[in-house]
């Protein structure tokens, strides 16, 4: 693991779709030698569905998930922020004014924006996991497991 972060956050605007999305990938490759959580500007209610069945295709597990804010998180400090979308950079950047925290951008595809058969929104949501997922391993290097 050297070489890896101890702490990773990511966010994004509501966190019921790609950081939870992101959190549920990197727990799943890297287990719990790192530890991760996601955040958003404004959370919702509720994760989306899709995002859970996309996770739940790969072997990852969201059902424990409730969105949060930055003010929620239980621990605040972090080595690694990764943002997903511009609001949240911006929030991630003004909180991490002063500290020893790295803070990334990952500009990612909100996969909410599909529409068409269930299959064709799937296949968005699907699009935007293996983005993570991709990022996630250039990021962090190789994973101890993929899938479970």
């Amino acid at each position: 693991m050297e070489g890896r972060p101890g702490s990773v956050l990511f966010a994004c605007n509501l966190n019921s779709v790609r950081s939870p999305m992101a959190e549920a990938l990197m727990k799943l490759m890297y287990g719990y030698d790192i530890y991760v959580d996601s955040c958003g500007v404004e959370p919702q209610d509720a994760l989306d569905p899709f995002v859970v069945e996309v996770i739940d295709e790969v072997g990852g597990d969201l059902s424990h998930h409730k969105p949060k804010s930055f003010d929620q998180l239980n621990d605040g400090s972090f080595d690694v922020i990764i943002t997903l979308t511009p609001e949240a950079h911006h929030h991630a950047m003004d909180r991490a004014h002063g500290k020893a925290v790295e803070v990334a951008y990952w500009p990612t595809h909100d996969p909410t924006t599909a529409s068409g058969s269930r299959e064709q929104i799937l296949q968005s949501y699907r699009q935007t996991r293996d983005h993570l997922q991709r990022l996630i391993v250039e990021r962090f290097g190789d994973p101890l497991s993929l899938g479970g």
